[in-house]
């Protein structure tokens, strides 16, 4: 059976023209960042296509009018939680965590003793379903350098309403856990009973030091207060372009303390991004202390 094209469409579906497509590719790179080339064409058809459908419109060109003219900006999240790609999975990247047990976490907590500050503040920025900050949150939780005098706090951010509702009630099934320990599913899950059965979920005390916002990161300036330790920011990047990459990552630099990780996904780099950030191995950056 040969491939589906990007221009073919199937019998039934709703058409999308390039005019179309060029409208709608410019306003998710205006609101988002997200650049799509012209390869995520049917992407974007299928994805919007049903979303189209339910409101009785007759076509992509009328959607995007309603998409203007909405106020509220309902239909502009709804749009972007559309063509956000949410594949993620609890510990992803075993590598990072890794680095986090053996040579961040030590170098932060070292950090905090001799300045006397005992709060470690991570963010999880893309936060997609919940897996990654949860499993920042186990890590920080099971560190032995870590006491119960520090103050833990890990934000947990993207631009997904849908997947922020989903991942702030921390329930998965059985089928997510595969990749956690059985010390951590005990520790830190719930096991789910009755009509629950198969279902796990993250028990409070875990899920009070996760804060869960959406947060768009073209933001022109981040507004917070304190400054983070490490920012995990694991295959954002991939869907920008490299001016909007070099924004963000220096943008990234001003929010992370001296000493501070960057760590990005396996799939992306910084070459050709300029930054002042310290290469430490493939994929992760620390900010000069």
């Amino acid at each position: 059976m040969n491939k589906l094209d990007q221009n073919t469409v199937v019998p039934g579906a709703l058409p999308l023209n390039d005019r179309e497509f060029k409208l709608f590719r410019d306003l998710i790179f205006l609101k988002s960042g997200i650049n799509l080339h012209d390869g995520k064409k049917e992407l974007l058809r299928t994805r919007l296509g049903s979303r189209i459908r339910s409101k009785g419109l007759p076509s992509f060109a009328s959607y995007y009018d309603l998409v203007r003219r909405d106020k509220t900006g309902v239909e502009l999240m709804g749009v972007l939680d559309a063509i956000s790609t949410n594949i993620t999975s609890f510990f992803r990247e075993i590598n990072h965590f890794n680095f986090l047990n053996e040579v961040a976490i030590p170098q932060i907590v070292d950090r905090k003793a001799k300045s006397g500050d005992n709060s470690i503040r991570f963010w999880s920025a893309g936060c997609s379903s919940g897996e990654e900050p949860y499993s920042l949150a186990f890590t920080l939780l099971e560190h032995k350098k870590i006491s119960r005098s520090f103050e833990i706090k890990v934000l947990a951010t993207d631009i997904s309403l849908e997947m922020l509702e989903r991942a702030s009630t921390g329930v998965y099934s059985e089928e997510k856990l595969v990749s956690v320990s059985k010390d951590i599913k005990r520790d830190y899950f719930q096991k789910g009973s009755g009509d629950n059965a198969g279902m796990y979920r993250v028990k409070p005390e875990v899920r009070q030091i996760i804060y869960f916002k959406r947060f768009n990161l073209m933001m022109n300036i981040f507004p917070f207060k304190h400054k983070f330790d490490c920012i995990f920011c694991r295959n954002v990047m991939i869907y920008f372009d490299k001016p909007t990459q070099e924004t963000l990552v220096n943008k990234y630099y001003q929010s992370l303390g001296p000493g501070g990780y960057l760590l990005i996904g396996h799939s992306e780099s910084l070459t050709g991004v300029n930054h002042n950030f310290k290469y430490v191995r493939p994929t992760i950056y620390q900010k000069p202390l």
